[in-house]
């Protein structure tokens, strides 16, 4: 069958690996037709391209800037990828039958594109549910509610969300909110299809861990707690850094590694502060952040204490991967903290709760045998519910029984 897929992750190559990559890498491996349709940001000054690789179909389309811009031009850039999307569409694949079209948010304004192949080519809409918008706006106040653009926003969600045959949400949480506060929605077209990667089992020796640590001045003689990803308003990183200032425990060192909006903020508090237990480095390349992360003890997550809707953020599965406990700051509405300690492979404290912070990370460097245990529940837990077979079988079994 001929896969469509549309996103806003820049898409070079299905060797990458993420969690887009490695389903669509199956679904290639399972003898489907894999088309691609990703930006390429005016920034990049590069023309509209097609690159067609051993079954694969990667269509780079020229766009606004989309990602680290002014919010005019992010604004402008989301609101015209979809005719920019669809005229390339209309062009390039003008001849393909596409019997799937795959979608993940953000963003909301893919709808012609959709209701397009739907029309021409019968194709099943599947959308892959990771971020609520344009409520996630409202709760970091970057939206106002009930403003002229929240709803138009909202207008546009509600499209999308019609449009789409089948919804697939990140966790319980999330699928219990889309119908809770969309209840237009059949319920039955709402299913869980969690994040899920093509995991790897990821063995490194004490020398070549040791290695890395010092290639990159990292203790040899701590365990190395890990925040890592995008470094944004949405991840409330205010509690990351007060909790690097209350943490005492001589056994215990703080990495920081990551990209984003507020990485100037925190790059000036770390210049300010010079905290002796913690370290702060830039974004790396996948290959050279993984060989780091696989040298570092527990993973740490963090949300903003004001989200009401339930976020489920990817990078645990990354922490997953590497066998790591996991310790979850987040708001009262996400379910992924509760995950974390239903499977025992870490723990959950509200964003802002210090206390229940210092007692989690003591938990995890007292007693050896516990985390020892955590690490093997965290890789159970990879391969139980986040693998991209998983979310395969979910999809294909719609194409099926169409």
């Amino acid at each position: 069958m001929n896969i469509l897929f549309l996103t806003l992750v820049k898409i070079k190559s299905l060797e990458e690996r993420g969690i887009y990559t490695d389903l669509l890498r199956k679904f290639k491996e399972e003898g489907h037709e894999v088309f691609v349709v990703s930006p390429s940001e005016r920034r990049d000054k590069k023309n509209t391209l097609l690159i067609k690789d051993d079954g694969v179909s990667i269509l780079n389309v020229r766009t606004f800037n989309l990602q680290k811009t002014n919010i005019v031009e992010k604004g402008i850039g989301t609101l015209a990828i979809e005719f920019q999307y669809l005229n390339a569409i209309k062009k390039h694949f003008s001849t393909i039958k596409f019997d799937l079209v795959l979608y993940s948010t953000p963003p909301i304004t893919f709808s012609k594109v959709i209701s397009f192949v739907k029309k021409r080519d019968n194709a099943y809409a599947y959308l892959l549910l990771k971020d609520i918008f344009p409520q996630n706006a409202v709760d970091m106040k970057m939206l106002k509610k009930g403003g002229v653009l929240h709803k138009m926003f909202v207008k546009k969600e509600r499209r999308l969300y019609a449009l789409s045959d089948t919804i697939g949400c990140m966790s319980e949480a999330n699928r219990n909110y889309v119908i809770t506060h969309n209840p237009t929605i059949v319920p039955k077209k709402v299913e869980i299809n969690p994040n899920s990667i093509s995991a790897i089992t990821n063995v490194q020796t004490l020398e070549e861990n040791q290695s890395i640590k010092a290639k990159y001045g990292l203790p040899l003689d701590k365990k190395i707690f890990v925040y890592g990803g995008n470094l944004g308003k949405p991840q409330g990183l205010d509690f990351l850094l007060e909790t690097i200032t209350a943490t005492t425990n001589p056994k215990v060192f703080f990495l920081v590694v990551g990209s984003g909006t507020e990485y100037n903020r925190i790059y000036k508090w770390f210049q300010t502060n010079q905290p002796k237990n913690a370290k702060l480095l830039a974004g790396l390349p996948k290959q050279d952040y993984d060989l780091l992360l696989n040298a570092c003890d527990v993973g740490l997550i963090f949300l903003h204490k004001d989200f009401t809707i339930p976020n489920f953020p990817s990078r645990l599965l990354s922490y997953l991967e590497m066998k790591m406990p996991v310790i979850a700051a987040t708001d009262a509405n996400t379910d992924i903290g509760s995950v974390i300690e239903t499977n025992k492979c870490g723990y959950s404290v509200l964003s802002g709760d210090n206390l229940a912070m210092q007692n989690a990370i003591d938990a995890l460097v007292s007693n050896a045998h516990d985390f020892t245990q955590m690490q093997e529940n965290a890789w159970n837990l990879l391969q139980r519910k986040y693998t991209v077979d998983y979310s395969y079988n979910l999809i294909n079994d719609k194409l099926i029984n169409v």
